[in-house]
């Protein structure tokens, strides 16, 4: 059984590492724990770290771990969106928690606004994820538009 998750392991991380560069590890713990140290096995190390204990939620809502508070890029929204749609539907029908705090931090929402975000995002869920089959890209456009008509929120919206 070692073996086989052993060869598994290695597997994952030759077919990982074209996907990893230096400055693609994102922020988190595995990222300082590999800080100042370069190669592929590193970046791996330190991408699994973050990926695999999800302590980028935390840095990024809390801006420690060597992540930027509000540092948004819409890519990363995208991408957050994509990994994480079920928790952050999840917490958009609850109006709260912590994949939505996420998901606000990377579209940009000033901090004073997160409130008026999550209360929109519960109310508004239906526009949101119209149905069990919507994308992770639909489901961010939906947002947006939805946003626009929002007083508050319309000035996060492109």
């Amino acid at each position: 059984m070692k073996k086989i998750a052993s060869v598994a392991i290695a597997g994952t991380l030759f077919l990982a590492g074209g996907a990893a560069h230096a400055d693609n590890t994102g922020c988190g713990l595995g990222t300082m724990l590999w800080d100042g140290q370069s190669g592929i096995a590193q970046d791996l190390l330190a991408v699994t770290t973050n990926g695999t204990s999800a302590n980028q939620l935390f840095g990024i809502t809390s801006g420690t771990l060597g992540c930027e508070h509000g540092a948004v890029i819409t890519a990363d929204a995208s991408r957050f969106m994509s990994d994480n749609m079920e928790q952050v539907a999840r917490d958009m029908s609850n109006g709260g928690g912590e994949a939505l705090e996420t998901l606000a931090t990377l579209i940009g929402i000033d901090e004073a606004h997160h409130g008026a975000f999550f209360a929109h995002a519960q109310g508004n869920f239906e526009q949101i994820f119209p149905s069990e089959n919507v994308t992770a890209g639909e489901a961010l456009r939906n947002l947006e538009t939805t946003m626009a008509g929002d007083i508050v929120l319309a000035r996060y919206t492109v």
